[in-house]
């Protein structure tokens, strides 16, 4: 048998994630892709993956694994999260070997939605119009286009010549800071009152959160004279749509393209995976920055990912020792000491 981690128990979203199905929104289908891109980069780079390679999304998922036909070396990064290894506990953001016959434990994240476990090779799952990237409304990609559930396996493919494991500083969820965007391209479609209150007042995550978009509760952003609808245009990752109930909607990976709700604002590149990280109930704040800000945001996260593989760096001698001495919570303390 091929080698495979069998999913024995899950909880919660899980699906098979690259980095996207690209060129293809003229036909109606969005990329997919990770809701957390840098977390995403950083679980394959710390197993020698392409930034792109696919790997497992859990969104507010609990799940345990079993390696069955052969070892493999896996990380985790993304929303913190617990981590065990036949039944020890182990440090996230650090990669690790999972010998054949072994079980990993990903516990709920403490904070936080969504963490990528990496396989050093990547998931040998077929490519549907050129990616791996579950579309579930679609049913393309990931596992016969659906989600993951207990009892798959997950084939992995040949894995690189790594041998020393390697660990990354984990990349803050900036949970306070408020959101930025851009306003438009229809904010002027709104009450003037309107755009005051969408960039004031607080909203919170609604539970109707998915990975096609965030509905968000809160106080009503009043539209124009012309009313909330209008003729169907493009939609990005980020358009802040405004439909007749004056509450706003993030759409995010796998969105429609297209859309005829007036759209207040974009969420800048940059902070996608800021309000993707956000759990129901939590609270959003919308900040307006100019074009020229958001691109240069853009261009330090792209410039951030491309230099992660600067980043890691071995593990250290006295984390192994002390995870040997199964005083797990010392290695953690030693692990995130600048956290």
């Amino acid at each position: 048998m091929s080698a495979c981690l069998h999913i024995k128990r899950l909880t919660g979203a899980a699906s098979l994630q690259d980095g996207g199905r690209r060129g293809y929104l003229r036909f109606g289908l969005s990329a997919s892709g990770p809701m957390d891109p840098l977390a995403f980069a950083a679980a394959n780079g710390l197993v020698g993956n392409p930034a792109d390679a696919a790997a497992l999304e859990l969104g507010l998922a609990a799940v345990r694994l079993r390696a069955e036909g052969g070892a493999a070396r896996l990380a985790l990064a993304g929303a913190p999260s617990g981590l065990r290894l036949d039944g020890e506990p182990i440090a996230a953001h650090r990669s690790f070997l999972l010998r054949e016959g072994s079980e990993l434990t990903v516990e709920r994240p403490r904070e936080g939605v969504f963490a990528y476990l990496a396989a050093a090779g990547g998931f040998s799952v077929p490519a549907v119009m050129g990616s791996r990237a579950l579309h579930q409304r679609a049913a393309l990609g990931g596992l016969g286009g659906r989600a993951c559930r207990e009892g798959d396996r997950l084939p992995l493919s040949a894995p690189p010549a790594i041998e020393a494991d390697r660990c990354v500083d984990p990349i803050p969820l900036e949970r306070e800071a408020p959101i930025r965007v851009v306003l438009g391209p229809q904010d002027d479609l709104f009450a003037p009152a309107g755009r005051v209150t969408f960039l004031s007042e607080p909203f919170t995550v609604s539970n109707r959160a998915d990975r096609m978009g965030y509905q968000l509760d809160g106080p009503e952003i009043a539209h124009g004279p012309g009313g909330f609808n209008i003729v169907s245009d493009a939609t990005v990752a980020g358009s802040v749509q405004v439909p007749g109930s004056g509450r706003p909607i993030v759409l995010l990976a796998d969105r429609q393209t297209t859309g005829g709700y007036p759209k207040i604002a974009t969420v800048i590149s940059a902070d996608l995976r800021r309000i993707a990280q956000r759990r129901p109930g939590e609270a959003v704040r919308f900040e307006a920055i100019d074009l020229a800000a958001a691109t240069r945001l853009a261009r330090a996260r792209a410039s951030l990912i491309a230099g992660l593989a600067d980043r890691l760096r071995p593990v250290e001698g006295e984390a192994e020792r002390l995870m040997r001495a199964n005083l797990a919570g010392a290695a953690v303390d030693a692990l995130h000491a600048e956290d």
